[in-house]
């Protein structure tokens, strides 16, 4: 283990507290968080001493004493020229200086390193924070069809006729069942009204699974930031009752089946194939997803088909129906799967800060500070906690309705089977579905 100095965040100091009050040495503590010894003893101990208002200050030397014997001026640009452009580092910082009509006459421009100290000192650096996981269930793996599905999107791909084409592919490993494929043409992305209406085309027919395996894409988690928050999309599957796991970082291999599926779907109905019209592919997939299920043996199921090998995997026995979307999903299971979670997030010098797709406001009092943010499921707020720990502050959640969840279920037009010409992608994807609803009561 490296044992180099190496700034810790306040997510580490409050997670060297926690272990250290759960019994954890030291040296287990600097093992699990990749920290020296040193560095953890020193935390423990301001927490044991100070509690969590020990857990703020900055490292490094005081404020006053960086660029002390630079021009009062160099100090005043750098701060200017940090607040109006936050994604300038040192290095940009230091040519933009040199190249100031206002210091055209210095014989030195603060160095590099000296910016960087500048910066760190005035709390106007970029905060980093360790990853930490989503919640997820149990890794256990499938003893019966429909226990796990595999969503995935394969890569964009130009087919003949169409144009750019990425197909969704959902799939059950236990009985290698080609749960459904769904074509987004236009596109070099899935999108989250894609990724919908492909889940809700295979709850129709097969009923919901009991758990969804996913990959690290950004409709499903904020990928960008250290502490993800789930999306809509992945709460609307927490509410429906569908437990949602992610794949480990870096081991595409745990996807085998679903990466499998991409290359045996586009071989059987996209590879050489030229179409008329862009909407002759997805009746193409759904006929060779019919093959392929009934028909074609599959050398893991002794030369079965699926639905042959495993007549079970025919309906998971929960039932789907979009008109009862609305009754199935259960808020409550949203608020319980919040209240596990836990966020750090750098508030703007307006006092701003996001979770997902929605942004909330805290005050210019909280300005350039990180905070440490759990969830109320009693009151559905936001709870967000100074990074000394002294002061809280509550934001009523957003996003989280049924509504919001359903997307483009929840529009009222929806049931009424009456589209405009020419259809819009909304109109298309609509269509597909009621294609589906045979025997709905809509």
């Amino acid at each position: 283990m490296s044992t180099s100095y190496r700034a810790t965040t306040l997510q580490q100091r409050i997670e060297i507290g926690e272990r250290a009050q759960r019994g954890e040495t030291d040296s287990q503590i600097a093992a699990a968080l990749h920290l020296s010894p040193m560095t953890v003893r020193k935390w423990r101990r301001k927490d044991q001493h100070e509690g969590r208002s020990g857990l703020a200050p900055t490292l490094g030397r005081p404020k006053s004493g960086i660029l002390g014997t630079a021009p009062p001026e160099f100090r005043t640009a750098l701060r200017e020229m940090r607040l109006a452009h936050p994604g300038w580092g040192p290095q940009t910082l230091q040519l933009e200086l040199a190249a100031d009509p206002r210091f055209t006459d210095c014989v030195e421009i603060p160095s590099r390193a000296r910016i960087a100290a500048f910066l760190k000192a005035e709390g106007l650096t970029r905060r980093y924070q360790r990853h930490s996981e989503l919640p997820q269930p149990p890794d256990t793996p499938p003893q019966a069809p429909h226990d796990e599905w595999e969503l995935d999107a394969q890569g964009v791909r130009i087919i003949a006729g169409v144009g750019r084409v990425s197909v969704i592919n959902i799939g059950d490993p236990y009985s290698h069942l080609r749960v459904e494929s769904r074509a987004c043409l236009g596109k070099s992305k899935a999108d989250t009204p894609n990724y919908q209406l492909a889940l809700r085309r295979g709850a129709l027919r097969y009923g919901l699974p009991k758990r969804i395996s996913l990959d690290h894409d950004s409709a499903f988690f904020d990928n960008t930031c250290p502490s993800p928050y789930p999306s809509h999309l992945h709460l609307w599957l927490v509410a429906l009752g569908v437990e949602v796991c992610f794949i480990p970082v870096g081991q595409p291999t745990a996807h085998g089946f679903i990466e499998r599926t991409h290359e045996v779907v586009d071989q059987q109905a996209l590879a050489g194939q030229q179409f008329d019209t862009p909407a002759a592919v997805q009746p193409a997939l759904e006929q060779r997803l019919v093959f392929l299920n009934t028909r074609y043996p599959s050398r893991s199921l002794a030369g079965q088909p699926p639905l042959t090998a495993y007549p079970a995997a025919k309906h998971s026995g929960r039932e789907y129906r979009p008109e009862w979307e609305a009754e199935l999903l259960d808020l409550s299971r949203v608020y319980h799967y919040l209240a596990q979670g836990r966020w750090f997030r750098q508030v703007s010098a307006k006092g701003q800060f996001s979770l997902g797709a929605d942004c909330y406001g805290l005050g210019h009092t909280w300005g350039n500070q990180t905070v440490e943010i759990t969830f109320d499921p009693a009151t559905q707020e936001f709870v967000c906690k100074s990074a000394d720990g002294q002061t809280t502050q509550r934001v009523q959640a957003k996003g989280l309705t049924k509504a919001d969840l359903m997307g483009e279920l929840a529009m009222e037009q929806f049931p009424n089977y009456q589209y405009a010409f020419p259809w819009s992608a909304l109109a298309c994807r609509q269509n597909l579905l009621h294609a589906e609803m045979a025997g709905t009561t809509l």
